[in-house]
């Protein structure tokens, strides 16, 4: 993220490391429209490798039922609702985040 702000702290299997590492908010966000739906990730990445794990948002979405101004934030990149989710616990525990 651009600014000091942090969020919770997040431990995961790293892909890259091999074992549970520390992953960081990258506030980025990933959007894939295929069709007539919407994936719409939150990329972490791992403090030690950078190795990038992508926490589902939407999946398979019907872009409708996404709100518009949602929706444009996550194509900005916006660094609030970035913050916002990495804050979020239920969130973090549906994408089975393990939380410190």
């Amino acid at each position: 993220m651009k600014t000091d702000r942090t969020t919770v702290k997040v431990f995961h299997r790293c892909g890259g490391c091999g074992k549970k590492q520390e992953f960081v908010n990258s506030g980025r966000f990933r959007v894939n429209a295929n069709g007539n739906s919407v994936d719409v990730w939150l990329i972490y990445r791992c403090k030690k490798c950078k190795h990038s794990w992508n926490l589902t948002i939407f999946e398979r979405t019907k872009p409708k039922k996404i709100p518009r101004e949602l929706y444009e934030l996550f194509l900005d990149n916006d660094e609030e609702t970035a913050y916002q989710y990495g804050n979020n616990v239920d969130f973090l525990k549906k994408n089975n985040a393990e939380l410190r």
